[in-house]
């Protein structure tokens, strides 16, 4: 069998992105996984976490992960407990906020099986989490890290670079070279113009592109977050009113940080209290504030940015603030609204009308979070439902996904077209719109595969293009 690319995730889907590189069938086979992620969302999606995968994971020789979210890297505890004993390859942030990312999984995961089988209401009895702690740690011991710009020898025949992708601390486009082929992973592209990053790199050729298309099928609006950040906050204040925003703990809760400490220096919102509700947040902030190579923030930038903000490490704090009754902000995970403490705020916050939440980032369908954007009455959360009275915003612009704008001006930084692009990592419609527009825009070959769906790849020949 020749060499082949196959689809185990992220394909009609937005998350479980895990794309596996073979080589060949035979004996000398190499196989690379592209990413390890987690499915989210829908209950199909979820289920579908537990089922095996169409590949012995002891057959893979490493992995190499584009960024840590969770939809990225949140299978590999699964993977390694079944078997894989391989290096798992990243940047350095990456390394360290997956760390930050699986661990918190893992419990989140622990805790919410045993709330269950206390409450009694899983269907499964008794309810198991997917992982545990240990299985994270067993992953971890398998990382390695690696720099930008270099080739990178995974296997006897293959090898990577990695180059900044502009999506999050650490994140990378991923560029395979297998004799005379190259395939570029995109991951997730970040946006023309990041907050707190440096813009995503140019990629100038690939024999196969795979792409995401979170958003390909819209424009972000132009509104800066700023300005529409400051009008949430101060109509919310004026009513007496708290501001919940849930956040993705890796990413976006620096970029909310960010505008706040902006607005509070401006003067722009009053000077009321902001929690950061999320040890993972917090955590991920440090990395941050470690690794100041990977973003654009000046020392006293990245000094203000956790100025006046109250850290709440422990349970008990978080619950005490959710039955606060002075007007605050409080950011908590998780951002899609999944699980997390963001949960037991929402569940006393929702029923106010004086209450915002604000939805900062994408929203998978089948999510709370999803629901909660397209006007649900009520929401279930701990077995019963929350009638929704509080005031729903959504700030996509804040959002670290490319556009479908910001997506072709960085293809038509390639010199010449790809043999074949497939496009990933979107809902259906998002796909099939960017789809259309490559084709028109590009005139590339372009194709959507399906879930499990297997591509054959041919050699370009050119043995030594860099």
């Amino acid at each position: 069998m020749p060499t082949s690319l196959k689809f185990l995730g992220g394909a009609g889907t937005v998350t479980g992105s895990k794309f596996l590189f073979e080589t060949d069938s035979g004996p000398d086979a190499e196989r690379v996984l592209i990413d390890c992620g987690l499915f989210q969302g829908l209950k199909d999606l979820r289920l579908q976490n537990r089922e095996k995968l169409p590949v012995d994971p002891a057959s893979i020789d490493a992995v190499v992960l584009t960024h840590a979210h969770l939809d990225h890297t949140g299978y590999l505890p699964l993977l390694v407990r079944n078997g894989f004993k391989g290096k798992i390859h990243a940047t350095r942030p990456t390394r360290e906020l997956a760390k930050i990312i699986l661990l918190d999984s893992a419990k989140i995961q622990e805790e919410d099986a045993d709330y269950a089988n206390k409450m009694g209401y899983s269907k499964h009895v008794p309810a198991e989490p997917l992982y545990t702690t240990k299985d994270v740690q067993a992953a971890l011991k398998l990382f390695v890290t690696d720099d930008v710009g270099k080739w990178i020898k995974v296997t006897e025949r293959v090898k990577f670079r990695y180059t900044p992708s502009g999506h999050i601390l650490g994140s990378a486009f991923v560029e395979l070279k297998f004799r005379g082929m190259r395939v570029v992973f995109s991951g997730d592209l970040g946006r023309r113009s990041p907050l707190m990053l440096p813009p995503p790199s140019r990629v100038t050729g690939a024999d196969y592109l795979v792409v995401e298309s979170t958003y390909g099928d819209r424009i972000h609006p132009t509104e800066a977050p700023l300005h529409r950040l400051r009008r949430i906050i101060n109509d919310t204040i004026d009513r007496g009113g708290h501001v919940i925003i849930p956040c993705f703990a890796v990413g976006r809760v620096q970029d909310i940080l960010y505008l706040i400490s902006r607005l509070k220096q401006q003067k722009g919102i009053p000077d009321i209290p902001v929690f950061l509700d999320s040890p993972m947040g917090i955590h991920a902030t440090e990395v941050l504030l470690d690794n100041p190579q990977w973003h654009k923030l000046k020392p006293k930038e990245v000094k203000e940015l956790c100025d006046k903000v109250i850290m709440v490490q422990k349970h008990q704090q978080s619950e005490e603030l959710s039955r606060s009754t002075t007007s605050a902000i409080v950011i908590a995970g998780s951002g899609m609204l999944t699980g997390g403490r963001v949960l037991h705020h929402l569940e006393r916050r929702l029923p106010d009308e004086r209450n915002t939440v604000v939805l900062a980032g994408f929203q998978a369908a089948g999510t709370r979070g999803r629901l909660l954007r397209d006007g649900i009455p009520e929401l279930k959360m701990f077995g019963h439902y929350v009638p929704v009275k509080a005031r729903i915003e959504e700030i996509s612009s804040l959002s670290a996904h490319a556009d479908q704008a910001e997506t072709i001006a960085w293809l038509k930084g390639f010199r010449t077209a790809p043999r074949q692009t497939f496009i990933v990592h979107g809902e259906p419609p998002a796909s099939d719109a960017l789809r259309v527009r490559i084709q028109d825009a590009l005139g590339w070959d372009v194709q959507i595969p399906a879930q499990f769906q297997s591509v054959e790849l041919r050699d370009s020949g050119d043995r030594d293009s860099e």
